[in-house]
């Protein structure tokens, strides 16, 4: 086969462009950042075990350096959806680090005789230890920016919900009145869920930093040096700042695509309570004249291309979109992580693509969710209390007073009357007007107690 002459890369990856025209969709940057890293450590441990020669471990380690930089992204092109196992991406990330490196010792392109893709730059490795270590490394790059948008996004709701710790408002449950609650108390409620979340996602990462690199072709280490897999080990976690650990067993490691799962999981469940969060502010700020308007969501853009004047929830709609389409990424990785077998899970590239596009989607749509959603959103106070006045449920309080049947009797009439409740109450003699305004405290109805 012909080659672009200025293409970095070589003819594993020229055959993988004509097998594989599936999406035109290439792979994501911090999983090639990943695979570069660990060629990177390969060749300083291997040139320091004294099985790569100098000159060739140091032409690698600066080409892998020039890609780290920026350089010569172009050209990993390999689709998303290729060969089993990732090899074909392997073989990507191997022909352009030999070349460049070739081109550093003098040689040019194509002439494997200086540094070869195989032999050097692939040494004491496999695409089947190096794939599933890649994966992890670039889920921890991604899972970095996307804990700090979860810390950012609880601040921010924390600090709204001591902004609206005195407004008033009507409960909702059933998407019916209920009795009163503190507009702060709900934005503190988003808040304590986001914080909860991030332990889940924490323990996650915790499991992805344990690497089975060394392990090579099936888990036993044919090819690698003894000493090859904690000193690489510990290489990466120099390079990166991430504390490593090597596998408990590597076999498990490169079998199972467990700490990708348990990632993708706790990020979907945190998707699926953003989704809720993002639909209440929706539902609160729905109106103007014909929703419930409790809220005020900053305008962000014009709203309709027909009506105008018109405000929508358009961050929330973004992160609602999202929050969907992370709930397929995990779908994904799941189905894809139960179809391994024996020694080898081949869906490795499907689910690096899907893990490091959910994390690196979700971290964005918070952070704009947060910046241009919820800082600018304020309270229609007189709304919301005229709503708590307004329920029927303030009935509840008077159940440790006049008992359960009484407190329906004068909610029912109340509905079918429009005469208030302390006007029924009152008017049957069961409590006086003092004691009903003490009962009927809006805010004391929001914390424990019977009043």
């Amino acid at each position: 086969m012909d080659l672009p002459a200025d293409a970095y890369y070589g003819i594993q990856t020229m055959r993988a462009l004509g097998n594989f025209p599936i999406s035109g969709l290439r792979p994501k940057p911090a999983y090639v950042e990943a695979t570069v890293q660990i060629k990177r450590a390969a060749a300083l441990v291997n040139r320091e075990l004294g099985l790569l020669e100098t000159k060739i471990a140091n032409a690698i380690i600066e080409a892998a350096d020039e890609v780290l930089s920026g350089q010569y992204r172009e050209w990993f092109v390999v689709d998303v959806y290729q060969a089993g196992a990732g090899t074909s991406h392997n073989m990507n990330v191997n022909e352009v680090l030999a070349n460049r490196a070739a081109e550093l010792l003098g040689g040019r392109m194509g002439d494997y005789s200086l540094v070869h893709p195989n032999d050097h730059v692939n040494m004491a490795q496999s695409t089947n230890d190096v794939c599933p270590t890649a994966i992890r490394i670039g889920a921890l790059m991604l899972t970095g920016p996307l804990l700090r948008a979860m810390d950012e996004l609880e601040k921010t709701l924390s600090r709204k919900s001591t902004e609206f710790d005195g407004v008033l408002k009507s409960g909702r449950t059933h998407l019916q009145d209920a009795v009163p609650i503190r507009l702060g108390q709900e934005f503190g409620a988003w808040g304590a869920n986001i914080r909860y979340h991030g332990e889940p996602v924490r323990h996650a990462a915790f499991s992805c930093q344990e690497l089975g690199i060394g392990g090579t072709a099936v888990g036993t280490g044919l090819n690698a040096h003894p000493r090859f897999r904690q000193l690489i080990v510990e290489e990466l976690s120099r390079m990166t700042g991430i504390h490593f650990r090597m596998a408990g067993d590597y076999f498990e490691a490169m079998q199972s695509l467990r700490p990708m799962v348990e990632l993708s999981g706790a990020v979907r469940n945190l998707a699926q309570d953003l989704v809720r969060i993002a639909n209440d502010i929706r539902l609160l700020a729905s109106g103007p004249r014909t929703g419930l308007f409790e809220l005020n969501l900053p305008a962000v853009q014009p709203g309709s291309s027909i009506m105008p004047g018109k405000v929508n929830p358009v961050m929330m709609e973004m992160l609602d979109m999202v929050c969907f389409q992370v709930f397929g990424c995990d779908t994904t990785v799941l189905m894809a992580a139960q179809a391994g077998q024996l020694e080898l899970n081949v869906m490795m590239p499907v689910v690096a693509f899907n893990l490091l596009h959910e994390l690196e989607i979700l971290a964005n749509a918070i952070e704009a969710f947060r910046r241009k959603g919820i800082e600018g959103i304020s309270a229609n106070e007189e709304r919301c209390r005229a709503y708590a006045e307004g329920s029927l449920s303030i009935v509840t309080a008077l159940n440790p007073h006049v008992g359960y049947q009484r407190s329906a009797e004068a909610a029912k009439e109340s509905l079918s009357t429009g005469r208030t409740l302390r006007e029924i109450v009152a008017g049957r003699g069961w409590l006086t007007p003092e004691k009903l305004n003490e009962i009927f405290d809006l805010r004391k109805m929001t914390e424990p107690g019977i009043h």
